[in-house]
């Protein structure tokens, strides 16, 4: 028999010193941490960047949705499915283009939107829990200037 492996075997002394290891794991946990959270409120990661988006633009046409998160439209069309049979966002025709569809939020989505934000909050804050304020205001600037996002 085999002898049993470490869950999470330490990484190499030269991989642990690649920024870009850091930042990975770093993101891993940060996801692991925000999707626990949303699912305690029966949502998935990628349906909460699309009611978070529809939030921003809406109502918004369902392709520009698609581009503006950088999700295939097959994906969008089903994630959308998924959000409207439960009510949190509504599909109808644009009033500028009757040949698209608009997505706007509901007022339940609304309220799930509200509630999602404040637990993915509450799991960022769990990651950056080691940092002082001054250290997590430092480092998100930092992250906002490798990542070119403003």
């Amino acid at each position: 028999m085999l002898p049993r492996m470490a869950e999470n075997p330490p990484a190499p002394s030269r991989i642990r010193a690649l920024p870009s290891w850091l930042l990975g794991r770093a993101a891993a946990r940060g996801r692991g941490l925000v999707a626990e959270a949303l699912a305690r409120h029966d949502m998935k990661m990628w349906h909460h960047v699309v009611l978070a988006a529809v939030a921003d633009l809406g109502p918004v046409a369902q392709a520009e949705l698609g581009r503006t998160v950088s999700l295939d439209p097959k994906d969008m069309v089903g994630i959308l499915n998924d959000l409207q049979a439960a009510g949190l966002v509504v599909r109808a025709p644009d009033p500028a283009d009757r040949r698209k569809n608009a997505v706007s939020l509901t007022a339940h989505g609304e309220r799930r939107l509200e509630e999602c934000t404040k637990a993915g909050e509450g799991a960022n804050d769990e990651l950056l829990a080691p940092l002082s304020a001054a250290e997590r205001e430092q480092f998100l600037e930092m992250l906002r200037r490798i990542s070119g996002v403003r």
